[in-house]
């Protein structure tokens, strides 16, 4: 049981035990060789798939124009949405080996991100199989680096705070509308009538996600290699 003090600086810079970097954007460089606490929630309303999206800019020989991985970031997004059932999909640039490429979704009630969680674990994604957790995420404001939102972080993608990668306007806000349609037509259909709205089991979402089940034994389209 913790006491009155302990409990007020849990995950925070005063806390000896547990890692703040951990509980603030779930991840920390030191990863396994940390010398505080990375303890997992177990339930949360954050997931996080690590290690999912590579941005072809890294890449020296990179010849793309900003126009062009903008529309294939978009795509990757898209495709991550429909796949996760949350349009609150945050999506690091970061290159660091603790958030490179790590994709986190926030959910409105914890049954949903079970429910994901349980869901991805069973796919693929680029030629690659998806593993979902929960993460202790729950501000991602803060997770987030200022610096690098007004344009001043002088540690670029090597930063320890989310450098995040945003999708279009038009298409967030599209996205946005058609979740709102798929929670009417989709209720909740929970025992007792509680816990929220669960995203959708049905093979390929939409019809435009290229994440095939793992029984399948198919290592699925590989997107994310668009150089």
């Amino acid at each position: 049981m913790l006491t009155h003090q302990e409990a007020n600086i849990f995950g925070t810079e005063q806390d000896r035990v547990n890692c703040s970097f951990y509980y603030k954007i779930g991840a920390c460089r030191h990863g396994d060789r940390c010398s505080r606490k990375h303890i997992r929630p177990p339930f949360s309303q954050t997931i996080l798939l690590p290690n999912v999206y590579h941005n072809p800019a890294h890449d020296p020989v990179c010849k793309l124009t900003e126009a062009e991985l903008q529309e294939g970031f978009d795509a990757v997004y898209e495709d991550l949405v429909l796949r996760i059932s949350e349009v609150r999909t945050f999506v690091c640039d970061n290159v660091g080996d603790h958030l490179i490429g790590n994709v986190y979704a926030r959910y409105e009630w914890e049954t949903e991100a079970q429910a994901a969680v349980d869901n991805l674990n069973d796919r693929w994604y680029a030629g690659r199989p998806l593993y979902a957790e929960l993460s202790p995420v729950t501000d991602f404001r803060e997770a987030c680096c200022r610096q690098n939102e007004n344009g001043e972080c002088n540690r670029g993608g090597f930063c320890n705070f989310m450098h995040l990668r945003l999708a279009s306007k038009e298409l967030v806000s599209s996205l946005r509308a058609g979740q709102r349609l798929e929670r009417r037509l989709h209720p909740a259909k929970t025992e007792g009538g509680g816990g929220g709205w669960e995203p959708s089991r049905r093979e390929g979402g939409r019809g435009r996600s290229a994440s095939p089940s793992r029984r399948g034994g198919s290592n699925g389209e590989d997107r994310w290699t668009r150089k």
